[in-house]
């Protein structure tokens, strides 16, 4: 018998007979992937069960209950922290932490009742281990090598953990679906089945999934919208800072990030993430640096930004960026040249965000602008001076939200000048003892700096 396969589209799950290169669904390029046909074993009716629709003024609303993780971190950048009955994926690439995170939580957890760890990829043994290394060593703790979703269930309902750790959702597989594990089909059956558990019963679960080349989960973009919160662990696997991102959480704001640092004794948390985002320039002053304020979520972060300009020997001159969107780089490179007057046309640019974080916010265009200047002339930036302003492609110095948090959290760690957006600085309500100049464009900024 002939083995039937179908194309199975990775970010929304579309199916088709055949493979397409474009997505009719949600539009996406290359995203098809073969799949054997899904089909159930011994399919039998089951009589469904009817749900009449409510009154939504009439829908008693429970109150929502939170466990403390014991990681003000992580509380943080889950609202309070986990809300009883929710589920949570955790992703990352290999080896960045997320087993240490996750093992971390069962120890520090405050529930008196049972933990269940599941995991497909690890023997107890190996968990064993890594748990001596963190000393992890808690009674409730539970451990259970499994990839079927039937004993997993029958598990989970035979110990009423309060808590449960699915390590991770690519390896578990049901075997009412012919496809392999980690596939589509399996990702979002056995996903929709650890929902229901998880709701029908409140128990609290996390899962861990594995992420593709791009940094985003694999599996079907729907893991994303079935669960309650998503947590991505960040940062560059040969430095020892990690960043936890929240970019969604239904029971609280999105986009807050906890910051760690990674030990022998695993992931230690750090309170003051400027502090560490900044380099020691005691030395002396270097030219190419500058230090911006982002705001990541509600907590504003300094961080140091840092340009190298040289002369190309090629045609084309390279535009390099570690931390910050490239494209971004090459439209703010343009700008300085049609805007500013500042010939890069023949020079390589190459910049990097101190510590191996990301930062995607527009805040911090004006600082990128500034460096590449200070490298291009081998004129150094005081070193206590922060700049803060997205730039237009017209040159002009656009205003930035939450000034104020930006300012107190320069003002805290001791910088005397500040360079914002003239709009932002006429709306300035507090007082503060920071020279704050504003600037309209990028050319008002560069003769402030004496960088003309």
């Amino acid at each position: 018998m002939k083995l039937k396969t179908i194309f199975v589209c990775n970010s929304c799950g579309y199916e088709s007979p055949k493979w397409l290169g474009k997505c009719p669904s949600c539009n996406s390029w290359n995203t098809f992937y073969e799949e054997k046909d899904v089909e159930k074993k011994g399919t039998t009716t089951v009589k469904k069960e009817r749900v009449d629709p409510v009154k939504l003024n009439e829908v008693v609303k429970k109150q929502t209950t939170r466990i403390k993780t014991g990681i003000e971190e992580l509380d943080r950048v889950l609202g309070g922290g986990f809300v009883t009955g929710s589920l949570t994926l955790i992703g990352g690439e290999p080896g960045i932490g997320k087993s240490t995170l996750i093992l971390q939580i069962c120890d520090k957890i405050n529930i008196s009742g049972k933990i269940l760890y599941v995991s497909g990829e690890e023997s107890a043994e190996q968990i064993k281990l890594r748990a001596d290394r963190l000393n992890v060593n808690k009674d409730n703790l539970l451990f259970l090598a499994e990839t079927d979703i039937d004993n997993i269930e029958a598990q989970i309902e035979k110990l009423e953990p309060e808590f449960v750790i699915i390590d991770s959702i690519q390896t578990v597989y049901s075997d009412e679906i012919t496809s392999s594990a980690g596939s589509v089909s399996q990702v979002r059956e056995i996903t929709a089945r650890i929902m229901k558990i998880c709701k029908q019963r409140e128990i609290t679960t996390i899962i861990i999934g594995h992420v593709t080349k791009d940094g985003t989960i694999a599996g079907p973009r729907v893991l994303e919208h079935m669960v309650d919160t998503v947590l991505y662990l960040e940062g560059e696997r040969y430095y020892q800072y990690r960043i936890l991102r929240g970019v969604k959480n239904r029971f609280g704001s999105t986009n807050e990030i906890g910051m760690f640092e990674m030990e022998n004794e695993g992931l230690v948390e750090i309170l003051d993430p400027s502090s560490i985002l900044i380099s020691d320039k005691e030395n002396g002053e270097a030219s190419g640096t500058v230090v911006v304020v982002s705001l990541e979520g509600t907590r504003p972060l300094l961080v140091e930004l840092q340009a190298l300009v040289t002369q190309s020997f090629f045609g084309m001159p390279r535009r390099n960026a570690i931390g910050i969107d490239y494209n971004r780089l090459t439209l703010l490179a343009a700008v300085l040249e049609k805007k500013a007057r500042v010939s890069l046309g023949n020079q390589d640019i190459y910049l990097n965000v101190v510590s191996g974080i990301k930062i995607n916010e527009p805040a911090i265009d004006l600082g990128i602008c500034i460096a590449t200047i200070s490298s291009l002339k081998n004129i150094p930036v005081d070193k206590k001076t922060v700049v803060i302003g997205e730039v237009g492609l017209t040159g002009e110095v656009r205003n930035v939200n939450l000034i104020e948090k930006r300012l107190n959290e320069a003002e805290k760690l001791g910088y005397k000048k500040c360079i914002i957006p003239e709009s932002n600085k006429k709306y300035l309500k507090e007082k503060y003892k920071l020279d704050i100049i504003g600037v309209k464009n990028v050319g008002e900024a560069i003769k402030i700096l004496g960088l003309s």
